[in-house]
């Protein structure tokens, strides 16, 4: 984010820019990884499906135990390990339903590897870390994107000349929107992209966002 950004007029009622880097603010507010260090995100417990796959597996297991030891006891196998014995035994692996089958496998296994690599919790942006303070290492900070967000359009409605603002905040990039009633497009979305530069640097977010901002006229009538 930089004030230094490319600008391309859109006639004459929208102007928008795609910024750089992060760089300090006005204020002396240091940039981003300035006496700090990256903070790893956030990684959901995954409570729900690891309960289920716990479930169906101790639900699976304990069934087809209690009919090997039946069987053992010398009592029949249930019909339904007798018919998937047969199935399997007799249908052939370009059959519809083999294929089928093998298909939501694979497709179950796969939601529950990334399930199992991914960090999850993207609602979550890590902050960084300070350094230099005994303990810091052990705090692991985050700010809902929702709350960077709402502090952001706060923030651009405070500009002189916004009239209204909206800002969608994501991972990686930020984008805002704003209605200008008064004064020149240009200097408003200057004056837009310094100060959501200086209030998302000063967030201290570990990884901070690019920053695209969009000023309009408001719509007559």
């Amino acid at each position: 984010m930089s004030a230094n950004t490319w600008r391309q007029p859109t006639g004459d009622s929208d102007l928008s820019s795609e910024p750089g880097q992060a760089t300090p603010s006005a204020d002396g507010t240091p940039e981003a990884g300035a006496g700090s260090t990256a903070a790893r995100r956030f990684w959901s417990a995954r409570r729900l499906p690891a309960a289920l796959v716990a479930l169906l597996a101790v639900g699976g297991i304990g069934l087809l135990l209690y009919d090997v030891v039946s069987v053992r006891a010398g009592r029949s196998a249930m019909s339904w390990r007798r018919r998937l014995a047969e199935e399997l035994a007799t249908r052939p692996l370009d059959d519809t339903w083999m294929i089928v089958g093998a298909a939501v496998a694979m497709a179950l296994g796969l939601w529950l590897f990334l399930l199992a690599v991914t960090p999850g919790l993207r609602r979550l942006l890590p902050m960084r870390q300070p350094t230099g303070i005994p303990g810091a290492e052990e705090v692991h900070g985050g700010l809902d994107r929702r709350a960077v967000a709402l502090v952001l359009r706060d923030r651009a409605r405070q500009v002189a000349g916004v009239q209204s603002a909206r800002v969608a905040v994501g991972r990686r990039k930020v984008k805002a929107r704003a209605w200008a009633h008064f004064r020149d497009l240009k200097e408003v979305r200057s004056d837009l992209d310094a100060t959501l530069s200086e209030a998302a640097t000063s967030l201290g977010l570990a990884r901070q966002p690019t920053l695209t901002v969009h000023v309009r006229r408001p719509k007559k009538g």
